[in-house]
């Protein structure tokens, strides 16, 4: 079995189709949501990466078959007054879970971290989704708390 983990290239037309059809899956697992991409994401969303530089993708490959992903922000702590980066789409197909791609999509990404000169990765997850904080909590992440006693951060949102 061959396992390749790349950067995407957003001019390569071959694996932005990719990346989309895997964000496409992923967006139609109930912990991606439940329901496939809008076509207006479908239409425009590598487009629109394309213009944002403090973004990236990866991809992986399993025997040349595209296997999983993720898609990452770079943000900035003014605390630490460095960039960081946070994992904002992370998934694996269901045919390829098991092989540890996420071991390596995570390795990938803490490369790049490290290259930029990041003081950290954040990322949000489910509370229902054990097998991805099994794979976070393996790969080093924790819950994000200043002072126990003020207990662990809150993902909020609100849409507009």
């Amino acid at each position: 079995m061959s396992i390749k983990i790349e950067l995407v290239d957003y001019d390569n037309e071959n694996q932005t189709n990719e990346l989309l059809h895997l964000l496409n899956e992923y967006a139609k697992d109930p912990m991606g949501g439940g329901s496939e991409l809008a076509n207006f994401s479908k239409t425009n969303l590598i487009e629109e990466l394309k213009k944002r530089s403090f973004i990236f993708s990866i991809i992986c490959y399993v025997d040349g078959k595209p296997a999983g992903f993720s898609n990452c922000i770079e943000g900035f702590s003014t605390f630490k007054c460095k960039p960081l980066i946070n994992i904002h789409d992370f998934a694996v197909n269901p045919e390829f879970r098991g092989l540890q791609l996420s071991q390596r999509l995570m390795n990938k990404i803490e490369e790049v971290a490290i290259s930029k000169g990041c003081c950290k990765i954040t990322l949000e997850v489910l509370e229902g989704n054990q097998v991805a904080q099994n794979a976070y909590i393996k790969a080093g992440f924790k819950g994000y708390e200043l002072d126990p006693e003020m207990g662990k951060a809150v993902f909020w949102e609100k849409s507009l």
